[in-house]
């Protein structure tokens, strides 16, 4: 059971649209109705009746709506007190950050905000899932979220309710272990069949990236390995399993030691921005005054 799930199911049970509720809870239609699927399967019976339009609940879902409700309202109610009790403080500010951000660009980007802000009280979540972060800054669990953006890639953030800064690149390179003449084992330059290929799992930003610069330039490629962080692909780089595009400020130092060489020219390189993310709704103090103090 996940609460997202019973939070799906209330938004269905207010809106008995798929698609409205989709956008909602800024997930993809697809991707929303598999979630209420998982529920139905978790409870044991259908709470929606598909075969009407629009839909609306079965006896079953009528229900269980004001439970779902009620379960809902008592956790975060109860989280809120928790919080209180454990006296959360009001100038902590909360990130959430996709995986290699959290350990690349946010420590350096926290540490140069010091001058301005004196010692900053931080929490950051790390993950890969857009999708869950942008609920945990409705939800008021995070102040900020810091992804990355690119023209290929959707992110289902409405710019009604959120606004956000750019505050940096990164740029994504090819690379591969070297051979012991300091050329890469695994190259697009390379011919006699296909490339080795390290790729991002199914859901990934970079993988939806890299797709685009595929379709746009054809590579004869087999995928031998997925992984959705971009820290296992590099493990996989350094043992030579294959090429795979890694971000470059994970790789300074493993190029300056010649462990990972390029495996393309830089025409190959995809370039991305960083952005923070706030929800206009949130209007605690301390939040207010950080993003004034970014615009400065």
């Amino acid at each position: 059971m996940e609460i997202k799930w019973l939070e799906d199911f209330i938004s269905l049970a207010n809106t008995l649209s798929f698609s409205r509720s989709a956008e909602e809870r800024h997930v993809t239609q697809s991707a929303f109705s598999r979630r209420i699927k998982q529920l139905e399967t978790w409870v044991g019976v259908s709470l929606v009746d598909r075969a009407t339009f629009p839909a609306h609940l079965t006896q079953a879902g009528q229900e269980f709506l004001p439970v779902a409700q009620e379960v809902v309202s008592n956790l975060y109610r109860t989280r809120n007190d928790v919080r209180g009790s454990q006296g959360v403080k009001a100038n902590t500010l909360s990130f959430a950050a996709l995986h290699t951000l959290s350990i690349t660009f946010f420590p350096r980007w926290l540490q140069s905000l010091e001058p301005k802000f004196g010692t900053l009280s931080t929490r950051l979540s790390a993950d890969n899932s857009v999708e869950g972060f942008v609920n945990s800054l409705i939800e008021g669990e995070s102040d900020f979220l810091l992804i990355y953006a690119h023209p290929a890639v959707s992110v289902m953030i409405d710019t009604a309710r959120f606004e956000y800064r750019t505050l940096g690149r990164e740029v994504i390179i090819p690379v591969s272990a070297p051979d012991p003449s300091g050329r890469p084992l695994h190259s697009i330059d390379l011919k006699g069949g296909p490339l080795r290929y390290l790729a991002y799992g199914p859901g990934a930003f970079f993988g939806h990236a890299l797709k685009s610069l595929f379709d746009e330039r054809p590579l004869d490629r087999v995928t031998v390995y997925e992984n959705t962080m971009s820290e296992g692909l590099k493990a996989m780089v350094l043992a030579g399993w294959g090429l795979a595009w890694i971000p470059e400020s994970i790789l300074v130092d493993d190029l300056a030691r010649g462990r990972v060489v390029r495996a393309g020219d830089p025409s190959w390189d995809l370039s991305v921005d960083i952005r923070l993310y706030r929800y206009l709704a949130n209007d605690r103090p301390i939040v207010k005054r950080f993003w004034a103090a970014l615009d400065q």
